[in-house]
């Protein structure tokens, strides 16, 4: 690692023989930072990284670091910006030739293979099996919601998951803006008018709130989120065709929430798996994945807010089929034009002597 040239900007005594040791969090590895001196610069800590990992000073992107609110620039000095030894970064950034790659159709693709195809007697027999009913009562017995916001009377639950639902965390996007899926605060601020609003990620409550602070979400004006729950939440289930897998038991939330119930609770996730003890509250959202690639083009979440304002009137939402919600709207579109021509004709008819 090359040697890093400090500049004695300050003449300050602790200031010069101040360390720190800071942690960098990138691609699923933690890499050692230090020791570094306070007045060394956020460009200097930049360099030490790119040594560390060979990420490029410009191509890092320091999620949680912030000087008066504000990413820091290059010459603001590590000592103003009042970091504890073992202070834990989040780096994004990538590397030039996982760049040069990104755009590249490998030969070798391999062939997608979908989430589990379960079938529906098998979901009923998870569903009502005693041994999980039992899992999900003690977890409604020992598990602690991190509730955020209180429930509004009258609201509807819609429960969400992060990774490729909202938030791509695999991409080489360089840029937090840019893994967040399009629309993402349209579609809460929409959502919110009808649904009280949960996040269940299978991460730990530690990167939930991050991700959330992240992406904007646990601070936006214009809605909030109720709770909070991480993969403590989640069960072990056993499958004859799959084996042991975890799984997201909505009756976690309905056991803590007298509020809620299955007839105005629907979740949201990528993998149908999640919601296997409850399929008929389960929608499966297409992945937002290859962030870099597919922002551009993404509409799911727009169109899902208007599924969602479309169905939250029904008194019992476990009674929709909701993997064929693409076909209600579509349904609701032609009747609401047949209405309308409805409406022109009598309209014209009226008006003629």
């Amino acid at each position: 690692m090359a040697t890093i040239t400090t500049t004695a900007l300050d003449s300050s005594k602790d200031l010069m023989t101040d360390t720190l040791n800071l942690v960098v969090k990138w691609n699923s590895k933690e890499y050692d930072i230090g020791p570094l001196l306070g007045e060394e610069t956020v460009g200097n800590l930049k360099d030490i990284i790119f040594h560390k990992t060979g990420v490029r000073p410009e191509r890092q992107k320091l999620l949680n670091l912030k000087f008066k609110g504000k990413m820091p620039e290059n010459d603001c000095r590590v000592s103003e910006l009042q970091l504890k030894s073992g202070f834990k970064i989040m780096m994004m950034g990538s590397l030039e030739e996982a760049i040069a790659d990104a755009n590249k159709i490998p030969d070798d693709l391999p062939e997608v293979i979908d989430d589990f195809d379960i079938e529906e007697g098998e979901e009923v027999a998870i569903e009502n099996k005693e041994v999980y009913l039992a899992k999900i009562d003690r977890r409604v017995k020992e598990y602690q919601i991190k509730v955020l916001n209180d429930p509004r009377p009258g609201k509807k639950l819609l429960v969400l998951d992060i990774d490729y639902t909202l938030f791509d965390h695999r991409s080489v996007a360089e840029r937090g803006y840019e893994l967040m899926r399009p629309y993402l605060h349209e579609f809460l601020s929409s959502a919110y008018r009808d649904y009280d609003i949960a996040i269940w990620s299978a991460t730990s409550m530690k990167w939930i709130e991050e991700k959330m602070k992240l992406l904007g979400v646990s601070s936006h004006s214009d809605y909030k989120i109720v709770f909070y729950l991480d993969c403590l939440a989640m069960i072990s289930v056993h499958t004859p065709k799959y084996g042991v897998i975890q799984v997201k038991p909505l009756g976690v939330i309905w056991g803590k929430f007298d509020q809620y119930k299955p007839i105005n609770t629907i979740m949201f996730d990528d993998i149908r798996r999640n919601f296997l003890m409850n399929p008929q509250n389960g929608l499966k959202i297409k992945a937002f994945k290859q962030a870099h690639i597919n922002r551009s083009t993404d509409r799911e979440l727009p169109r899902l807010a208007r599924y969602l304002e479309a169905i939250a009137s029904l008194e019992d939402l476990s009674q929709l089929n909701h993997k064929h919600w693409e076909r209600f709207l579509s349904q609701r579109r032609r009747k609401e034009r047949k209405k309308r021509k409805g409406e022109q004709s009598s309209s014209k008819d009226a008006s003629e002597p």
